[in-house]
């Protein structure tokens, strides 16, 4: 995994050290951040907007396999999961902080590739790195990501505010993710057999890149807030679309009606999952990874949103008592069950 670079023991500097030299080219740019690194706490101010915490936890062989994810795009990806859970409040995200725990077959270059990819992230999305931790590891890498982020209290959105009528909606499309994974799982085992075979991945960059390097969905809250739009629920689609359909309707304690044909997917997620002998509905609901924002909004919004080509349309919210369905394309009804990811699964 670490061949082709130099090589420095991270032993040569110790925790303090390493922790100097990987946040040495830290900048800082929100207003809220009074103190970043190098006290003991990062002081913030957010004067009279709400705070917004979350925090995720990757796991090496849980989350994420080192096989074929590259170190870059692994600190990128732990960033965006984390903003993601920010914006799922209707909120933007400020700041994180930023720990890692590693084993003695880490050099400092490997460790420097995580922060840069996490760096790169934090730039993109004009978030404030503003502390962490390093730690030895003896269960292989080990990141954790705290975000941080501020919000306006007539803004928040919950889970828990979708009303009988209401308009269910997705940015973006969904099942990607997923279904690149599958394709790197599969180009593993080839390799794992044969290593002299190179990875065919041509032509796959959309769904490869949707597992590797996926983007949160800050856009779509600033969309929301130009066009003058408070969703009633809202949540970030991260372990597949019927999961967190469910989530907002248990929340809520409302049902819903889910139209198949109405469920975004790309042409490269679809044609792949049929490659695989998958199918692409399947994909969307119970993949996960797609940290796309599903929300619901009241139908006297509708004519605001329906000309946004990234947001799509996909159900509305009924009462308790009708049940939590999917009308299939065939006209069948289903019940919507979740079958997302699940960490502690054996």
């Amino acid at each position: 995994m670490f061949d082709n670079i130099d090589k420095t023991d991270i032993n040569e500097l110790g925790e303090f050290g390493l922790i100097k030299h990987l946040t040495q080219a830290v900048e800082l740019s929100q207003e809220s951040t009074n103190t970043g690194i190098g006290d003991d706490a990062a002081v913030l101010d957010f004067s009279s907007y709400k705070t917004l915490i979350s925090t995720d936890l990757l796991l090496e062989n849980i989350h994420f396999d080192l096989r074929y994810v590259p170190l870059k795009h692994l600190g990128y990806k732990a960033v965006q999961v984390n903003l993601s859970d920010i914006y799922a409040m209707n909120g933007i995200a400020s700041q994180i902080t930023f720990s890692i725990g590693l084993s003695s077959k880490f050099p400092l270059e490997a460790i420097e590739e995580i922060y840069e990819g996490a760096l790169i992230a934090c730039k993109k999305y004009g978030v404030d790195l503003v502390g962490g931790d390093t730690s030895a590891s003896a269960q292989g890498l080990v990141i954790s990501v705290t975000s941080i982020g501020y919000v306006k209290e007539e803004k928040v959105t919950y889970r828990s505010g979708a009303k009988e009528g209401d308009l269910l909606c997705v940015s973006g499309d969904l099942g990607g993710a997923y279904v690149g994974l599958q394709l790197l799982e599969r180009e593993k085992n080839i390799y794992l057999e044969n290593p002299n075979i190179q990875p065919d991945l041509e032509g796959k960059d959309y769904i490869v890149e949707r597992q590797l390097k996926p983007d949160a969905r800050k856009d779509v809250v600033e969309l929301l807030s130009f066009l003058d739009i408070k969703p009633t629920s809202m949540i970030d689609v991260s372990d597949g679309l019927a999961s967190e359909i469910l989530h907002i309707c248990n929340a809520s304690n409302v049902g819903c009606k889910l139209y198949e044909d109405k469920i975004p997917l790309d042409p490269m997620t679809y044609e792949t999952a049929r490659e695989f002998g998958l199918d692409p509905t399947v994909c969307a609901l119970s993949g996960g990874e797609d940290y796309e924002l599903l929300f619901t909004i009241p139908q006297v919004d509708y004519d605001k949103i329906k000309g946004q080509l990234d947001i799509s349309v996909i159900g509305y919210i009924t009462e308790a008592a009708a049940g939590k369905e999917m009308i299939s394309k065939s006209g069948h009804v289903h019940e919507i069950k979740a079958q997302g990811w699940n960490a502690f699964k054996k």
